[in-house]
């Protein structure tokens, strides 16, 4: 058997309009691949900053030869494209249990093989075309009451590149393919292959009219409000019938016509609803409420009955509001960025919709306008609140790019200088904006679509209770069955014993239960959205709340991720002045990162004082320094290794100690010797970010145990930085796969463990982590795809903020969970000996409304005050 080979392939391109990387279509593709003979294995491949994601093929090359392994993954990827679509609507908001009739509506359909319904009104679809089309799933959706506008399949990422590479031989994926889209790509354009997320779609017709939808419940007379204004007609005619017979202003028979009025206000959407479940062959809560309704009805017990779907329709309607206020929380998103940009277009300018600006484009955004755009600064300058996308409270300084075709090549890795994203507001200065990405593939558009696909993500708790219900329910009806006997076994009449089973009835029902989770869940979500948290659902959600340990990466994480000259040590007899101009004029020429440290931590330690040198001949040694001449003497500038291989004389003991010194406590060094003179050596550091220890200190306060760092510095660099912020643990020296380790070790230790790091290279740990969390996901479709919670900014204080938030959405669902059960534990034997169906009614429906403003306190969750950045006086020219 030969070597394995290794072939990356770019997802993207095999699956042209993927929606997600975490997609079932990958994990098909991957199933199909290795089920051919010389294929051994495939898996999605490590991130990298900058690129596509990519498929990793180990193959035997004397099986399988590399053409045929591309062939075969084209052609697999081409029939599951051709197979499988892709479906995300929007409609109105609907209730929890509405949205699980729905849900088992659509999985029901032919040839849907996956669905999910939200309260929110999001509808996530997943068909196979061999069993139907399209078009055809579509208007039976339409039949439904389901409408959506159809736009144009979106991949996650531009295609247009290479399709495969050789592992270690990658393309340049910065750069744009100047001669059109690649025959593959070309094809993909021309013809419709349905993973058409419609993440715009609102449930509208073709005249822009929201579409009525049955399980949406906002038909009627009076819109959208039509629920509340039934539950409070029934209020108030049940009131009224109370007053009436209270006061015995009236007969009997208008008081009991005032009942009846609010059985048909109060149970008309319950009915409907119930008809729609029974319809689908599910006996949900709304029908134990009828049930129980028209029991008290034939009882006699007309007040009851309607105080019971008068309360009940009361707490479906604010379930409703509650659904629809989350909904519009992430909506509000959407709608941020203007509907209009002023672009300059050959010398002159024009208002054009954003929809129709192109990459390229040039718009020009005035004082406190929004941006129109993702795009970077060509002319002015100015300071731009981020806030919407990022979370930022503090504007940030933005100003122009040297070379605007370098930076639209490489936009993502621009510094946040000179980046800006649609829907953020503009300070004191005009901007000129090159426009970087379309409007539909802005970071806000992108965010918006993933936040709306983690609303249909099931959390493990409401999993859990939806369980629960499918087996309490029918052990309600065998009580409630066992209870209408009852006058066989106590001396009670029939009536007496069928008013206390519809009593059980009302007091078992778990309306709570229902909607505690979902509630809790989708305001949490809402809110971190708002905040510049991106959370992937309700799954990372509560685990990031229930978190005993934090790992971290160093550089970009923890740290500013830019080396800093921190420590000068001269040598006996010279004067700091003059080692620090040596190594100004020499590593000025140099284009090393550590060189860039020093040029600017000597100008800013000389000042104006100092004067050019004149350096010529500047050499690199490969892992070792550079080399230069200063008039008629050498200057040598590098680790402590090379001046042992150079001739002369060796390091002084004074330079010797002090390098060591300045390594024990974690810095990188350099020696600086000219002619025959050792000058000193200089310490660098890449510096911990400035709000790094108060971000440990307030993790700590939110009960997070272990702060541990994982980095492939070595362990005393690793140690010395996770001291001066505070870190538990440090551990250092680690490849790529010792940190998966290391993830794999914490799980087992700690139980649960997040992963924080850039969401590109740090992928493989964070994948192994319970939550991945990347930092500065604003602009980066590798973080936003990878990582289960992403920081929009690159601001560790986001950190804190989140973790809170899952906390108080832990907290909120295990009230929650304990009101609802508790309520229904007391009342079923309070009933049973005697409680009365009004007196259960008032409990019952007081838990649901108890829940529903519970779970909304969410909504108004602060970041932790101490983490609060105080606001930069602007540098921007003011007009």
């Amino acid at each position: 058997m030969a070597q394995p080979q290794k072939l990356r392939l770019e997802i993207p391109l095999l699956l042209p309009a993927l929606p997600q990387i975490k997609d079932h279509c990958v994990t098909r593709l991957i199933d199909s691949l290795e089920a051919r003979d010389g294929i051994a294995t495939a898996h999605v491949a490590d991130a990298v900053s900058g690129a596509p994601p990519e498929l990793c093929i180990h193959y035997d090359p004397s099986i399988i030869s590399l053409g045929k392994v591309q062939d075969i993954a084209r052609a697999a990827g081409a029939e599951l494209t051709d197979r499988f679509g892709h479906l995300l609507l929007r409609m109105e908001a609907m209730h929890v249990r509405a949205a699980r009739s729905l849900t088992a509506k659509l999985q029901a359909l032919q040839g849907v093989v996956e669905a999910e319904a939200n309260a929110t009104g999001t509808i996530r679809l997943e068909f196979d075309r061999r069993q139907v089309q399209e078009g055809a799933l579509r208007s039976t959706l339409s039949a439904m009451g389901i409408a959506a506008e159809t736009r144009p399949a979106k991949a996650m990422v531009p295609t247009g590149q290479p399709l495969a590479t050789p592992t270690g031989q990658r393309p340049d994926h910065a750069k744009p393919n100047a001669d059109g889209p690649s025959d593959h790509a070309a094809h993909e354009q021309g013809c419709d292959h349905g993973h058409d997320h419609s993440d715009e779609a609102h449930g509208k017709d073709a005249h822009g009219e929201h579409a009525g939808h049955e399980h949406a419940h906002t038909g009627g007379v009076f819109g959208e409000k039509s629920e509340l204004i039934f539950a409070l007609l029934a209020g108030a005619l049940l009131l009224a019938g109370w007053l009436l017979q209270w006061q015995k202003l009236a007969s009997g028979a208008v008081s009991t016509a005032c009942f009846v009025l609010a059985y048909a206000f109060g149970g008309y959407f319950t009915l409907r609803e119930a008809i729609d479940n029974m319809k689908a062959k599910r006996f949900e809560i709304d029908t134990l409420m009828l049930v129980a309704a028209v029991g008290a009805a034939a009882l006699g017990q007309w007040l009851e009955g309607a105080l019971l779907l008068f309360l009940f329709s009361l707490g479906h309607s604010l379930e409703h509001y509650a659904m629809g206020r989350a909904r519009r929380a992430i909506e509000a998103l959407a709608k941020l960025a203007p509907e209009t940009a002023l672009v300059r277009r050959d010398g002159k300018t024009e208002e054009v919709p954003v929809a129709q600006l192109q990459v390229g484009d040039t718009v020009i955004v005035r004082p406190n306008e929004r941006l129109p755009a993702d795009g970077f600064v060509v002319v002015g300058q100015s300071s731009v609140n981020q806030a919407p996308v990022t979370g930022e409270s503090v504007p940030v300084d933005k100003r122009a790019v040297e070379d605007a075709q370098a930076a639209l090549q490489g936009f993502d890795k621009l510094p946040p200088q000179h980046r800006v994203f649609a829907g953020t507001i503009n300070g004191p200065g005009v901007l000129e904006v090159m426009v970087a990405r379309q409007a539909s593939e802005s970071t806000m558009a992108r965010v918006v679509k993933l936040v709306t696909e983690a609303e249909t993500q099931r959390s493990p708790t409401q999993n859990f209770t939806e369980k629960f219900e499918r087996i309490f329910v029918p052990l309600v009806l065998l009580l409630v069955g066992v209870l209408l006997f009852a006058w066989v076994v106590v001396d009670e009449p029939f009536s007496a014993s069928f008013y206390r089973a519809m009593a059980v009835l009302v007091a078992a029902s778990p309306c709570a239960l229902a909607i505690s989770v979902p509630s809790a869940v989708l305001s949490g979500v809402a809110r971190a959205g708002r905040g510049g948290v991106l959370i992937k659902g309700g799954g990372p959600l509560e685990n990031l709340g229930t978190l005993t340990a934090i790992a971290f990466d160093k550089t970009g994480t923890l740290t500013e991720g830019k080396p800093k000259l921190t420590d000068v040590i001269v040598a006996q007899g010279i004067d700091e002045k003059e080692l620090l101009a040596v190594a100004l004029g020499v590593e000025e020429h140099s284009d090393h990162p550590l060189a860039a440290a020093v040029v600017n931590g000597a100008k800013e330690r000389l000042g104006d004082a100092h004067q050019a040198l004149d350096v010529q001949g500047l050499e690199s040694i490969t892992g070792r320094g550079v080399k230069a001449r200063i008039g008629a003497d050498e200057v040598y500038i590098g680790k402590p290794i090379l001046f042992d291989e150079l001739k002369g004389e060796a390091v002084p003991a004074d330079v010797q100690a002090a390098n060591e010194r300045l390594v024990a406590d974690g810095r990188t060094t350099m020696i600086v010797r000219h002619g025959a003179r050792y000058l000193g050596v200089l310490g660098m550091m890449d510096t911990p970010r400035p709000v790094a220890a108060q971000v440990m200190r307030e993790l700590q306060k939110l009960g997070i145990k272990r702060l541990v760092m994982i980095s492939g510095d070595n362990q005393k660099v690793a140690e010395s930085v996770a001291k001066s912020v505070g870190l538990t643990e440090a551990r250092g020296d680690l490849m790529p796969e010792d940190k998966v380790t290391t993830i794999k070790e914490l799980r087992a230790s700690a139980g649960k463990v997040a992963m924080v790091g850039d969401g590109v290279n740090d992928a493989p740990a964070m994948a192994n982590a319970t939550v991945g969390i990347a930092m500065g996901a604003a602009g980066s479709d590798v973080a936003l795809e990878t990582a289960d919670v992403a920081l929009m900014s690159d601001d560790l204080a986001q950190l804190p903020f989140a973790v809170g938030l899952s906390r108080q959405t832990s907290r909120i669902i295990r009230q929650n969970l304990w009101v609802s059960l508790g309520v229904v534990a007391v009342l079923i034997p309070a009933t049973i000996l005697g409680l009365k169906m009004g007196a259960a009614v008032l409990f019952h429906e007081g838990s649901t409304l108890l829940v529903v403003v519970n779970a909304l306190r969410l909504l108004a969750f602060k970041r932790p005050e101490s983490l609060e950045p105080t606001p930069a006086k602007s540098s921007a020219p003011k007009l």
